[in-house]
């Protein structure tokens, strides 16, 4: 975790939000996929490694009101929270590994943008959906995008794995039901094409064992 950590801190160190590959200025297909989980605005929503993207501020201005924003780097996250100035404090903020996140109470949608496919090491993939499980309530939705099958195959000098709707199914074991999927061509600050696959799930209310 220590030297996870480290990395994504060296990362936010040396460059600004607005030149790391996954920056986007709109973060457009996320946007619509929340709105297609057709939520309540006051329904809890946590962003998993959101740190300095900035669906948080395009939630608020879409009048969600209860957003909490994960990420394991102190300087994303001040990045977002300079950002979004006094509207800060309308935001939960965790300074976690998700691996090891304890979320003070249960949320209605999860999103996770470019998180899971880093975790190459399977104990640490089913850590995080141990800690998925606590976290969605049942009927819950669950956002995931990672790079697709074909994409890149590292990123922040990083290996990634690759996901298509089979191999995410896989991970994600029994009580998610695959609800839409889409994809997307990211073109990175370095104008570099990066093939993303988008899923949104919904947690199955019969499935609350973790």
């Amino acid at each position: 975790m220590t030297d996870r950590k480290t990395h994504w801190e060296k990362i936010y160190g040396d460059k600004t939000p607005q030149e790391v590959s996954w920056y986007q200025k709109e973060p457009a297909l996320s946007l619509q996929l929340i709105r297609n989980s057709h939520l309540a605005h006051d329904a809890p929503i946590i962003d998993v490694g959101g740190g300095a993207s900035v669906l948080v501020e395009y939630l608020c201005n879409e009048g969600y009101t209860n957003v909490a924003v994960l990420d394991i780097s102190a300087k994303a996250l001040a990045y977002a929270q300079d950002r979004l100035g006094d509207n800060a404090s309308r935001v939960e903020w965790y300074e976690e590994d998700v691996i090891l996140f304890k979320a003070p109470h249960q949320f209605s949608l999860w999103h996770d943008r470019a998180v899971f496919h880093f975790l190459t090491d399977v104990s640490d993939r089913r850590d995080y959906v141990k800690v998925l499980k606590r976290t969605l309530e049942p009927n819950g939705h669950l956002i995931i995008a990672a790079f697709a099958i074909g994409g890149p195959t590292k990123c922040s000098g990083l290996d990634i794995i690759q996901y298509d709707a089979n191999k995410l199914i896989a991970e994600l074991g029994e009580g998610f039901e695959l609800a839409e999927e889409s994809s997307e061509i990211h073109i990175s600050p370095a104008s570099k094409e990066q093939k993303f696959a988008y899923f949104r799930f919904i947690r199955k209310s019969e499935s609350i064992k973790t």
